[in-house]
């Protein structure tokens, strides 16, 4: 049968375009994509890129304090969100145009419109058009969830916060999750009064215990009031703003962000008919190679509810289009993934936590929790932690967490030392960096406690 497609995407985010990309430039694949939104996806539009831009603009207040105590003559005037928004806008669209340059410049047709599956060989786009293809990848992505409550539709998600009119005075961000609490420490920099709910009794569910004890410590001191054991029941427009009936009385504020949680975007796309397994969550169920139960249907990324982070996408698009496009078959791994947290204090993270480590084996625990010096100078309270994780047996380094300036762009690296299999003993030989946070990895010689 001839196809009119080698290779059809469904989704213009990260790991779509890169299995596109690579089939077609590398793997000399006749591709098309469609994307019924903008291309480049959750993370170029709606998400990751955004976010650490409005992270930066969120810090400066800090740093103008910082610097008066550092002896400049210095003074903040107001925050004009038009004016950033602006700016930010003009960044996505730099972006969005080069992702389609990418595309373009690889040979893949780009289709912009919704699409579905009607059979195992046949996409159909919103247009009426119909496309058969010899494999199609399934890369939606998620979307962001939100309870069905009394007035749900009075709330925004992170989909439409970089897009509002105006800051709000006070807002309330409901979830625990790191993107509840990024969005809580974003708010609260550019002036927000800013109240979070969540449900659980601490923010960062899934995160080392005490590093998210230090961050929800740290963003309570900068004045984000934090209410945990507490359920949102609904919402009601008032004459002042919304009103917030919660588990422990009313509040009144001016914006509702919901991060309760993604769910993938699967809905309506003929999966399930054509024999697709899909998870209770709606997630794509895959193996190992992307594959899933009907032989020429793949997914990959957050539509597959593994690890849901961009690289990972990434990874497993590229993954996808060497197995099948060039030959070289390979899977992603999903193991010793790190990962940041970009609140006010930034935590970075790889490995296990301590509670999850010591529920497999014995194990050491080496922390230091510490001022930065930076912040030290300027007479601000900010604490940060460095923490190891060691199998006592083998005495291998089971997880890392680092809570404080640079989190980030410390835990990409310990990662790969972790990912290597580096023990304490490899950290313990390494010369520290002085004066550094980082030096505290490698220089932390007493186990605080064992378990």
């Amino acid at each position: 049968m001839a196809f009119d497609y080698d290779l059809f995407v469904i989704g213009g985010g990260s790991g779509g375009v890169r299995a596109a990309r690579i089939a077609a430039a590398e793997g000399g694949a006749k591709v098309a994509l469609a994307e019924e939104s903008r291309m480049g996806g959750t993370c170029v539009i709606r998400g990751c890129v955004p976010k650490k831009l409005m992270v930066y603009a969120s810090s400066y207040p800090d740093a103008i304090a910082d610097a008066r105590a550092y002896g400049w003559e210095v003074t903040a005037g107001g925050f004009d969100w038009l004016r950033f928004r602006t700016a930010l806008r003009a960044e996505l669209d730099r972006l969005e145009a080069a992702y389609r340059g990418n595309l373009q410049r690889a040979g893949v047709v780009v289709h912009d419109a919704r699409a579905v599956v009607e059979e195992p060989h046949v996409v159909r786009l919103a247009t009426g058009q119909r496309f058969t293809a010899r494999h199609i990848l399934i890369a939606t992505g998620g979307r962001p969830f939100i309870p069905d409550i009394p007035g749900a539709e009075l709330a925004v998600t992170s989909n439409e916060i970089f897009d509002l009119p105006e800051l709000p005075k006070r807002a309330l961000v409901v979830g625990g999750g790191y993107i509840a609490s990024e969005f809580a420490g974003i708010l609260n920099g550019l002036g927000v009064k800013v109240t979070q709910c969540y449900r659980g009794p601490q923010i960062l569910r899934g995160f080392d215990n005490e590093a998210r004890d230090m961050v929800a410590a740290a963003m309570a001191a900068s004045g984000i009031d934090i209410r945990t054991d507490t359920d949102v029941l609904g919402l009601e427009q008032g004459p002042g703003g919304l009103l917030v009936q919660t588990g422990h009385g009313t509040c009144e504020v001016d914006l509702v962000l919901y991060a309760t949680g993604r769910v993938p975007n699967t809905a309506g796309l003929g999966l399930a008919a054509l024999g697709v397994q899909m998870a209770p969550s709606g997630a794509v169920q895959v193996d190992g190679y992307s594959q899933t139960a009907v032989p020429s249907i793949f997914a990959v990324g957050d539509v597959t509810d593994r690890v849901n982070l961009t690289p990972v996408a990434i990874r497993e698009g590229h993954a996808f289009a060497d197995t099948v496009f060039k030959g070289q078959p390979w899977q992603a791994d999903h193991d010793l993934v790190a990962s940041a947290v970009f609140t006010r204090p930034e935590f970075g993270t790889v490995g296990l936590t301590e509670e999850v480590a010591a529920a497999q084996e014995p194990i050491e625990v080496y922390a230091a929790s510490f001022r930065p010096m930076q912040s030290l100078l300027a007479g601000r309270p900010d604490k940060a932690l460095t923490k190891l994780i060691v199998s006592q047996a083998t005495g291998k380094v089971l997880g890392c967490h680092i809570v404080g300036p640079g989190a980030a762009e410390m835990i990409q690296l310990a990662a790969v030392a972790i990912k290597m299999g580096a023990t304490k003993d490899d950290f313990d030989r390494t010369v520290a960096v002085h004066p550094t946070l980082a030096e505290e990895l490698v220089t932390m010689r007493n186990p605080v406690r064992k378990s």
